[in-house]
This record gives C-alpha cells, structure tokens and sequence, in this order.
C-alpha cells in the first residue's frame, strides 16, 4: 500500500476543519438568543421588545429559542406579545412583570403560543347529541368550535347572575370525517363555525421564573380582568416547569385570568409548573350586591383533552386567596400528582374529569357538565368533597366514582356532594343529580366536629323539598358503596330530604341512618 501523499493530507485535514467549522456555526444558528436582538437581561431595561424580534425571527426561521439562564428579563410595560411558535428553553432565567404603573394594554398577553396555521373554511348546517362523524372531509385534523346564538344556556344564577352563553362547544375533526370528543347538544342551526388546524409536532416551552409585581385598583375601582400572561391557543403544546410569584399585593387590586391561559386547542400538557394563587377582591356584582371577584394563576376555555401534571403550590388553605384553577367549555380534564388550592369547571366539561393522586385544598373540587367524574387516590380538604355549582344547576348528566382516597372536611361541614336547585330556575337546559354515585375506598377524616354531631350526610337538602317545580331536578337513582370509613365511626345518612332518602337506591357495606335530621350546632 502507497503512503499518503503530505499534500493529500493536508488537504484532507483543511477539509476536516472546515467541515468542524460549518457544523458549529450551523449548529449555532439553530439556537436564537435574546441578547442577539438586544436584550439586556439586568431587570432593569425593557426586554420585551428583543424578546419578540428574537421569536419572530425564530419563527420564520423554524429555529430554537433559549434564554440565558442567569438573566432577569424585564417585561416593561408596552402593548407587544411574543409570538411563540417553536420551541422555547427559559431554563432558569427570570422575568419581571411590573404592573405597579399604568400599562399601555392590561388585557393584552405577554406570551403567546401560537400555531402558525391559519383557520380553515368550514360549513355545517347541523349537528346531533352524541353524533359521532360528518359528511365533511378535510386535508388535516381541526378542532371545530361551533356555535349556535339563537340559544342560550348556562343562564346563571345568584349574585353573578346573567342571560347565559350562546350554545357552543368544541370537538376534533379527523381529515376522514370522524369526530372525537363527542357532541354534547343538539344544534338545529349552527350561527358560526371556526376550525383550526392542529399542529402534529408537539411544541415545548421550558422552564422560566417569573416575578409580577401587582397592580393596585386605585381609588377601588376594579375595571376588566387583567392578562400579562403566558396565552396558549396551540394545540400539541407541553409547558413544563414554568414558576410564577406573586409579590406587593395591596389592600384593593384587579383581578386576573390565569397566568397560564390555554383556549381553543387540544392535547396541551401542562407539567411540573408552580403558579401562584391570588388575593380575593371584592366588587360590585350584577344583582348590585358585593360579590369576590374570581382570578386565577390557571385558566382554561374551549380545550379538549388538558392534562396538569405534577403542578403544584404553597398555601393551598389560605382562603385569603382565591382558587387557583378555572375552566370553561372543556372535554376531557386529567389532573394528577397535583397540589392544588382548587380545581373548577364553571361552565361544564364532558368526557372523563379526573383528579387522581392529588390533593385539593380550601377551595375544592367543582363541577358542573356530563360524563365520567373520578377521583383516585387523593386528598380532599374542602368543605364538600365534591361542589356542584349551585350558580349553573348543580347539574351532572353521568357518574361519579370516588377511589381509595380522604377526605377531610373542617369543622362545622358534614354534607358530602354540595349542591342545590330547587326548580325555580331555567339554566338553558335540564338540570340533575349524578345518576350513579360509587364509592370504592373512602376514609372520613370527622373527628373534629361538634359534640352534638350526627354523622355526615351524602347531600343536604338540594331541593328544598319543592315538589312539582317548573324547571325539575332529576334525582341520583343508585348510590354503591363499598370500604367507606370514617374517623368518628357514625353512620353516614342519605339527606336532610326524607324524599330522596325515600328515592335513592342505596348498597352499601357500611350501616347507614335512615333518620333525616340535620347537623345544626356548629363547634
């Protein structure tokens, strides 16, 4: 064999180079950074600016965003949003949120995660409950929001009361027709159809801690809710281990939708974040009558299938601060490993709700909506393991299964389900109990209750003993139970409403009163 030419081998060795050279340079490129366009990163200069001509540049570029992770970013005051459409590594870098002075926009976002996929056109005429396919083919997968204003639903009730939301409601679209997430109602005639492509590459926003400094109602006055947030409306989108604190709460504040505010998409993991609960408010309601004003470190609206996963916060008992999850108009709903002060539907889900491995604090478990509600292998400290919102009918058309878990109410509180409608109401559609209730494994923590404590009961009295009301309650047809203990060893009754004691069909390994006298001495 000849010997390699010195010549030859230089040659081959500048080729090498360059060849090490153009594969660092390119790797470089495909990482964006937000000093490249000008952020400082000291807590001091307006970042916000770089930081959307950075995103913008990644976005048309189809390139990596990432942050340096010793820096402060502060996200001045000025109406921009970032628009986020690849993937975004925050690590451990921090954003200030100063909201103590005037904001050229409070309801704009700072954040949004956006699919790059305009709205696609879309017709139908109808849609049936429960129907599971349309005529319609199109080129990708949509989620489909349909709308029908011609009727309203979710006719509130009490001190927030109102003349209800159009009917509407989302599902997915397969390209073949199919549709998943079901159809909840029936649309006679459909007033507006939206459809949105979804992204098949999940998108993956990472880490960050981020500061805001609270706004002060002056003189106050509270006007509309606040956004300086993180908005999600692509759908395939994971958001994992962003922190966000809250800091210089006065004595009067405006309220806010949560920090991380996800609407109109599917599939969104949200994972390991840690969000801050806010302070409660007061203001003037509809009936003009003082009322708390809701606001909220999660908000969720139109979304199916949102998994929170392994997030969790400190304080989840101080009832000084309001709830710290919100939701509307959602299909299918996973929360597990969680810390949470609440978890809340206000105008419905569908599919499965599930709270599995978690625990919930002052605040509770709400709901309202149709489907599966399961709770596993948790921890409930509210005063009723599960509320059904009062304000919309305290309606749930499906089944409820309670697993291995406890429940530990505070003193004074005995009534398991939370729930009242005494007919009076139209709230645009029937309203009734869960008509099976099972539970497999439930531990009462009563112990710390008057002397003159009877033992809890599964409901009040949601009826208020009404018979032959205009708008009727349909009542729960079977209860099964199975492995209930509880810390006072008192036998657990049906209801205050000797009607539904009479009603409901009850098997149970447990004894359980027939008596219907209420709890009234509080401790």
């Amino acid at each position: 064999m000849k010997p390699i030419s010195p010549i030859i081998f230089l040659i081959a060795r500048v080729a090498a180079l360059l060849a090490f050279t153009f594969t660092c340079l390119h790797a470089a490129e495909e990482v964006v950074r937000y000093e490249t366009f000008g952020a400082k990163g000291d807590g001091v200069n307006d970042d916000l600016p770089a930081i959307c001509k950075a995103h913008d540049h990644a976005n048309k570029n189809g390139l990596t965003v990432r942050s340096k992770p010793n820096a402060t970013y502060h996200l001045g005051r000025k109406a921009l949003s970032a628009i986020i459409a690849t993937d975004t590594d925050w690590s451990t870098s921090r954003f200030i949120i100063d909201d103590t002075q005037d904001v050229e926009n409070h309801e704009q976002p700072l954040f949004e995660i956006r699919s790059l996929f305009k709205p696609v056109p879309l017709k139908m005429d109808r849609l049936k409950k429960g129907q599971t396919s349309v005529a319609q083919k199109s080129d990708a997968d949509c989620l489909v929001l349909v709308e029908n204003k011609n009727k309203k639903m979710f006719i509130r009730r009490g001190l927030n009361q109102n003349s209800g939301t159009s009917q509407k409601e989302v599902f997915l679209l397969r390209s073949d027709g199919s549709i998943e997430g079901g159809i909840d109602w029936n649309y006679d005639i459909i007033t507006k159809i939206k459809a949105y492509p979804l992204d098949t590459k999940p998108l993956q926003l990472k880490g960050g801690i981020f500061t805001s400094i609270a706004s002060e109602a002056r003189e106050g006055k509270i006007n509309s809710y606040w956004a300086r947030n993180i908005h999600i409306t692509r759908s395939n989108t994971i958001v994992d281990g962003v922190t966000h604190k809250i800091t210089g709460e006065k004595e009067t504040g405006h309220h806010y939708n949560g920090f991380l505010n996800v609407s109109h998409c599917a599939n969104i993991i949200l994972r390991n974040c840690q969000i801050d609960a806010r302070k409660v408010y007061q203001k003037i309601g509809n009936a003009g009558k003082p009322v708390p004003v809701g606001t909220y470190g999660y908000q969720a609206n139109y979304v199916i299938n949102l998994q929170m996963l392994k997030c969790r916060m400190e304080n989840i008992h101080d009832n000084s601060r309001w709830g710290v999850v919100a939701s509307n108009f959602m299909k299918n709903f996973l929360v597990e490993d969680c810390v949470l002060s609440r978890v809340d539907v206000h105008q419905g889900v569908s599919g499965d709700y599930i709270i599995r491995r978690s625990t919930i604090g002052h605040a509770g478990i709400n709901a309202i909506g149709r489907g599966n509600l399961i709770i596993e292998d948790s921890i409930i400290h509210s005063s009723s393991l599960i509320r059904f919102r009062d304000d919309y009918g305290s309606t749930w058309d499906g089944e409820i299964s309670i697993r291995n878990s406890r429940w530990l109410p505070p003193a004074g509180s005995h009534v398991m389900f939370r729930m009242d409608n005494d007919g009076t109401h139209d709230f645009g559609y029937p309203c009734s109990m869960p008509h099976t209730i099972r539970i497999e494994g439930l531990f009462v923590d009563d112990a710390n209750q008057a002397k003159s404590y009877k033992g809890l009961m599964f409901f009040g009295d949601p009826t208020h003993s009404k018979t032959n009301s205009p708008f009727p309650y349909r009542l729960t047809q079977h209860m099964n139970i199975r492995g209930l203990k509880t810390a006072s060893d008192l036998p657990p009754a049906i209801s205050h409403n000797a009607e539904l004691t009479k009603t409901i069909k009850v098997v149970s390994t447990s004894p359980i009163r027939t008596d219907t006298k209420e709890n009234t001495d509080k401790k």
